[in-house]
């Protein structure tokens, strides 16, 4: 990466991607496998976004939150559920999944404005890559950042400072950042690694949560996003 750079790290689910029919569907199912009571609908909605180990010890699984992590990773990775695109053929719980609309083009400006766009999410990296390779998201961005399959980078946090390692990001040759997204997770993240966020209104945050948490800009709508970035850094100048 060549130095001074500008960074925008986007989140997956509820910022690129609406993915909660996916990731719900195979929350469910664990908790069925595993003969648990099913949690709420408004419990279910915290789900997208946090680490997946910390929402199943929250709700009910804390005892068996290991072979819940497992049980749900064979819904999410293997077909498992019906595909509503073609009848009678199963897909698994991360394809069931559509990339909001106006996002590509959004992610072709920010490209075009000379912006490096890397993905950070708190959801494993060969599954993010499955899903932005399936949803021709892969092409549009410079790197690709996720958690680990052995837990040891979960928390959004860990995330970003694996993914500055990587690209050798030096804030002291000029290199800054910003995090895009849509949960509390994504602003914290970003805090806890001294990098700002601009909150997304269009995905799963409750009301209130992005300001509660300190989101340094609030934005409502996809197509705000180009220029919502080029305000942010232009503030850092």
């Amino acid at each position: 990466m060549e130095h001074p750079t500008k960074v925008v790290l986007l989140d997956l689910d509820g910022t690129l991607t609406k993915s909660d029919s996916g990731i719900l569907s195979s929350a469910i199912r664990t908790y069925k496998e595993l003969g648990r009571p099913v949690p709420t609908d408004e419990e279910l909605g915290t789900f997208v976004g946090p680490p997946l180990s910390e929402s199943f010890s929250k709700h009910g699984l804390d005892d068996v939150v290991d072979q819940a992590v497992k049980l749900y990773r064979e819904a999410y990775t293997t077909p498992t559920f019906d595909d509503p695109l073609n009848p009678g053929e199963k897909v698994p719980g991360m394809y069931l999944n559509e990339v909001y609309a106006g996002i590509p083009e959004a992610m072709k400006e920010l490209r075009r404005r000379g912006y490096f766009l890397a993905l950070a999410t708190c959801k494993p990296e060969p599954q993010a890559r499955l899903i932005c390779e399936r949803f021709h998201l892969v092409e549009l961005m410079d790197d690709l950042f996720g958690a680990s399959l052995d837990n040891t980078r979960i928390h959004k946090a860990q995330v970003i400072r694996y993914g500055f390692d990587r690209i050798h990001f030096d804030e002291e040759q000029g290199d800054r950042a910003v995090m895009v997204g849509d949960r509390w997770t994504d602003v914290d993240g970003g805090h806890y690694t001294g990098v700002k966020s601009i909150g997304c209104r269009w995905g799963f945050s409750a009301p209130g949560e992005l300001e509660s948490h300190g989101a340094d800009m609030i934005i409502d709508t996809v197509p705000e996003l180009p220029d919502a970035v080029d305000r942010f850094f232009a503030t850092l100048m």
